[in-house]
């Protein structure tokens, strides 16, 4: 075995705690890392790799950063998902014998980071346990940085605890070790997560922190998760955990919930496509003031509630800010001036606050009499009872006013924290300090005269204190014995003398002194306002929801909302429905609104055909948006909106494959209907954007019909369902509670104009190709596909009519209506056959023979498609409900069709 250098020796001993971080070794104004840390650090952060000598044959790996900027280099490594050891001198060198004393001050994670240009300022950083014990499984929650703390727990199953874990996206999980194979699969797909089998509990410490009466009150799993969470925190950062204050204990059932797939198509936080902000629910309505706000936003639009005495109580403050533009205005000024109250109280509970943290706390803290007075003289009973329960902090207030000078330094050991007046110590310290500096200009002046040398002066530095420095051509003017040489320069020699040496230990004593304790009154000063850590955080909260309401008013304001009316029934009615989102991205556009009707037991299901880009999608989410924002609290894009109580909302709306997990777009959706099949209650909103796409046609609409009759006679729940097959219009004569609806399409000539607008009936065709025009393949491809597709419409047409005639010829056959030897007969029937599907079709079979040659090889002609299209519009126009008007418009579009026919 190697012998190394006692260095390294204790190098390898604290590595030894630290085996899965990266441990930053103190070493002067560096953090070294090294042998294998050092390796992979140098790839990772892109810095030079060296070596030293360590007492070993060979030269030990080793790379280093500077101390100064060390949080850059941490910051880098933690979102490629490391951890970061930091491991600083807890001894004093001049007092050390041998090796300076070391020690990890603390372990820097991806779910434990505490500086701000670490974290989004608009999102938490949770960091999750997960524990299983008798077939329940606990999830606890918690971003350190807020001291925001969730635990809840429901049977063990990965389709749950994968709706739950989406509402976190934690940068950081913690598991039972028979968890860790199926979490690391579900969630290090998207972004570096860091991930750790963890089974050690603190129970003693979870009582301490939080009280024997908030732990007893949990159940055994759920205790269980807190216990590790907390557990592991303490082994971490090494330090109080100020900021954990409360347990927050809640069941999902109090939510609706939305699964991952659900939250993806509908954009609730980010887009699809950029996984970015802009485009999203959160987007639009995302007009808060303040941080802490943004986050408490995204937390509703997470998890919209269940219970409708609390979301009445949010809609009634949004309303009232609504109709209140002065109020909403004068709540939106003071909540400017509100810094992240919930972050900058975690830093002053963790012990890291800096003077600038005390400075933003105490301009947050001076506005918020002004907002609650705004609050109790609302309008609003939700606001007024908000503010009256609301501790302004005052005292606190005035802690830092008469403390924390107005531009302190952001070291809190540079000095120039502490206020004049403050501490009659640190004053007198002051008063020395500055009457020495004052007796060292004095002295600089009186030196000079009694030289004659002008350019004479006083200076410092840390190595040789004060000197009087003079250059060699005046060394000659010096009195001698009195002043004795302290440094030699290359055109100057440095000089001291007894009374300057005397004079300079007493100023620098002072300025030590001085630095020291205002150091440690402003930790004093910390400590007491951590003390009341409690009272800030609950503020906090208050003026986030405060500040959320506001947000809500604003956009409902912008963009003409309207309050929904929520019910317990099971009825969903919208008059006037826009997509949020879409209509405000329109850039002016008129967005075409659109009526919903979903009666449980009459009209439950919609059924929606008609081509692609007529607005299918959009309807379909601009249904389930508007039940979120109701159910979150918020006004809703209509005229009038009743909405129910929706337990769950299920979504499978476009295609995605699932290539790592080797699921086609077929599969990825079978998945999703059997959850969807097997979670949905006659309370759940389910929405299926072209159902049974990605296998044959048969199998498709097989599976699409089955899957309807399914949620229409077990299931009982409100669905939309949009499809291409146009043959499933049929169920609405055998299915209760199911209406046909289609996207309108006005047609022109060869022009195709998507209407927007959601009708009662069928739709005809898909206009497939006319899509595919629109998206620019050549006109070659285009007419060829058009020529095709009359081929197909005629067989398909041809066959199903040959198919009915011998149908209802084995009927008549089996009832006696038609003679056996007739109906054997194979030429007869079918031809019958074709002769009534010709007549249905309007096809014209042309033979230079008196009759059809069924033997016939020779091609067919069918009738040009604008005549198809013509007779089609004819025989759907109801003539006798149209107004003249409506006759003469559609006269004339019946004549721009038929223009050009032979």
């Amino acid at each position: 075995m190697a012998k190394y250098t006692p260095m390294i020796e204790q190098y390898l001993s604290i590595k030894a705690d630290a085996k899965d971080a990266f441990l930053f070794f103190r070493l002067g104004d560096f953090y070294e890392m090294f042998f294998d840390d050092a390796i992979l650090a140098s790839k990772e952060l892109e810095i030079t790799l060296t070596g030293r000598e360590g007492g070993a044959a060979e030269r030990i790996p080793m790379c280093g950063i500077p101390y100064h900027s060390a949080e850059n280099y941490i910051h880098r490594l933690i979102e490629k998902g490391y951890k970061v050891a930091i491991c600083e001198q807890v001894e004093d060198p001049s007092a050390a014998k041998g090796v300076v004393r070391r020690e990890i001050v603390r372990v820097v994670t991806p779910g434990t980071v505490m500086d701000s240009r670490m974290s989004s300022e608009a999102a938490n950083n949770y960091m999750v346990c997960l524990s299983v014990l008798d077939g329940q499984l606990g999830l606890s929650a918690c971003d350190l940085s807020t001291g925001e703390l969730y635990v809840t727990s429901f049977p063990h199953s990965n389709e749950r605890l994968l709706d739950e874990m989406n509402i976190y996206t934690p940068s950081e999980i913690l598991c039972d070790e028979e968890l860790l194979p199926h979490v690391r699969q579900e969630f290090t797909l998207g972004k570096p997560v860091l991930t750790t089998s963890w089974l050690k509990s603190d129970d003693a410490l979870v009582v301490r922190q939080f009280g024997d009466t908030a732990w007893s009150r949990l159940e055994a799993v759920r205790r269980r998760v807190v216990s590790r969470l907390v557990a592991y925190l303490n082994e971490t950062q090494k330090r109080s955990l100020g900021q954990l204050t409360q347990i927050r204990s809640y069941e999902p059932e109090h939510f609706l919930i939305l699964d991952p797939f659900t939250r993806r198509n509908l954009e609730l936080v980010e887009t699809v496509r950029e996984r970015a902000k802009k485009g999203s629910l959160l987007w639009l309505l995302d007009q808060t003031e303040t941080s802490m706000g943004a986050r408490l936003l995204r937390r509703w639009i997470d998890k919209p509630l269940m219970q409708r005495a609390a979301i009445e109580s949010r809609l009634e403050a949004v309303d009232k800010l609504f109709h209140q533009f002065i109020v909403r205005e004068d709540i939106r000024k003071q909540l400017k001036e509100i810094y992240d109250l919930e972050r900058l109280v975690g830093r002053v509970a963790f012990g890291n606050a800096n003077g600038r943290d005390m400075i933003a706390l105490r301009t947050s803290l001076q506005q918020i009499p002004a907002l609650l007075e705004l609050c109790l003289n609302s309008p609003s009973s939700t606001l007024r009872e908000l503010a009256a329960d609301v501790d302004s902090c005052t005292d606190v207030l005035s802690w830092i006013e008469a403390a924390v000078m107005d531009e302190p330094p952001i070291s809190v050991r540079d000095g120039g924290l502490i206020r004049t007046g403050y501490d009659e110590h640190l004053d007198q310290l002051r008063e020395a300090n500055v009457n020495g500096k004052r007796w060292i200009a004095d002295l600089e002046r009186r030196e000079r005269e009694a030289t004659g040398i002008k350019s004479l002066k006083i200076g410092f530095n840390k190595v040789f204190g004060y000197y009087i420095e003079v250059t060699k051509s005046q060394i000659g003017s010096l009195p001698e014995g009195r002043y004795e040489r302290k440094q030699t320069l290359a055109n100057a020699e440095r000089y001291v003398t007894p009374e300057l040496k005397s004079k300079e230990s007493l100023i620098l004593e002072a300025e030590e002194k001085m630095v020291d304790l205002e150091y440690s009154l402003f930790v004093q000063l910390r400590e007491r306002i951590a003390a009341e850590i409690t009272r800030l955080q609950k503020l906090a909260e208050k003026v986030a929801e405060v500040d959320v309401y506001q947000s809500l008013a604003t956009v409902s304001a912008q963009h003409r909302m309207v309050k929904p009316v929520l019910t317990d029934g099971g009825d969903l009615i919208v008059k006037a429905g826009r997509h949020p989102v879409v209509e405000a991205v329109m850039n002016g556009g008129t967005f075409i609104a659109n009526d919903t009707k979903l009666i449980r037991d009459e009209e439950q299901i919609l059924l929606i055909t008609g081509p692609n880009m007529a607005g299918k999608s959009t309807y379909m989410r601009q249904v389930a948006l508007i039940c979120i924002m109701a159910q979150m609290g918020c006004f809703v894009p209509a005229e009038q909106a009743e909405i129910p109580m929706i337990d769950r909302i299920f979504t499978r709306i476009g295609a995605a494959d699932d290539l790592i997990g080797g699921q086609s777009t077929f599969m990825v959706e079978m998945m999703d209907i059997q959850v969807m099949t097997e979670k949905a209650t006659p309370r759940s909103l389910v929405i299926i954007d072209e159902l049974g796409r990605g296998t044959s046609t048969s199998e498709g609409m097989s599976i699409a019909q089955a899957v309807i009759e399914y949620v229409h006679d077990r299931i009982g729940c409100k669905a939309l369902v949009s499809t291409h097959f146009h043959e499933l219009a049929h169920l609405e004569s055998s299915l209760g509670g199911l209406r046909n609806y289609c996207m309108a399409v006005q047609e022109n000539g060869n022009d195709v104009t998507f209407l927007r607008k959601l009708i009662p009936g069928a739709a005809s065709t898909s206009y497939g190709i006319y899509c595919a025009r629109l998206a620019g393949l050549p006109e070659l491809i285009i007419d060829r596909a058009y020529t095709l597709l009359q081929g197909f419409e005629y067989n398909e047409a041809t066959h199903e009519g040959k198919e009915k005639v011998v149908r209802e010829a084995a009927v008549a056959v089996e009832e006696g209506s038609l003679p056996m030897t007739q109906a054997a007969a194979p030429v007869e029937p079918m031809k019958v056959a074709d002769q009534e599907a010709d007549q249905r079709t309007g096809v014209v079979q042309l033979s230079i023979f008196g009759d059809e040659d069924f033997s016939s090889t020779k091609p067919v002609k069918k009738a040009d498609p604008r005549a198809e299209r013509v007779i089609a519009s004819l025989q759907a126009a109801d003539i006798m409900n149209m107004t003249p008007l409506q006759a003469m418009q559609l006269l004339n579009e019946l004549k721009q069709q038929v223009k050009g026919l032979a």
